[in-house]
């Protein structure tokens, strides 16, 4: 039995999937909407895996292949699976025809932070930052999909275009790179703090 939580979301993803299928009849309405409904969802997954300086680029790219593909969207997973599964491409192609773009780094991660007034949180969010960008692409890419967006771990396969038991077993293994990133002579306070944010 699905929670009233998973039953609403359901019933969202259905109501973007109809919007997706109008939109590719031609509504120009139903199209304002769809982007409208998708459009926080793409640039979230887009700035954790591609970094948000880029994510604007990322993200409009992923909307004009949308608007090429709508048309033969032929609704065998959800509207938001399927764009999601296209922002990743999109990310996907720009790693491979733009190696050059710079991702943000641990200066600039610990300037942001020293330029801040020192809190814990904020802290705690940038160590957390790190060590996920210094995850291997594909460790990182299941644990951004299940663990910060909140896809369930079918979902996630979908999008990433893998099976179920391999986003599961990416997500343990960056759990466990997570662990043993902290342990080493950091001791336990920051430790446990890094390992709460996830």
């Amino acid at each position: 039995m699905k929670s009233s939580g998973e039953s609403d979301r359901a019933q969202r993803d259905a109501q973007v999937t109809e919007l997706a299928l109008k939109a590719g009849r031609g509504d120009r309405a139903a199209l304002a909407d769809f982007v409208s409904a998708t459009q926080g969802d793409v640039w979230r997954l887009l700035a954790h895996l591609g970094g948000p300086d880029i994510a604007d680029d990322l993200t409009q790219e992923t909307y004009l292949r949308v608007m090429g593909a709508l048309p033969r969207f032929a609704a065998r997973s959800s509207a938001r699976t399927w764009i999601l599964s296209l922002a990743r491409r999109v990310w996907v192609d720009n790693i491979r025809h733009d190696m050059a773009r710079p991702r943000k780094s641990t200066v600039e991660y610990q300037d942001a932070a020293a330029g801040s007034a020192t809190s814990d949180s904020w802290t705690e969010w940038v160590d957390a930052r790190m060590l996920i960008d210094a995850l291997p692409e594909d460790r990182r890419e299941a644990l951004i999909l299940t663990q910060v967006l909140g896809y369930t771990y079918d979902e996630a396969a979908r999008i990433a275009g893998v099976r179920t038991g391999t986003i599961r077993s990416r997500v343990a293994r960056a759990r466990a790179d997570i662990t043993a990133a902290v342990e080493p002579g950091t001791g336990a306070g920051p430790g446990e703090n890094r390992r709460g944010v996830l």
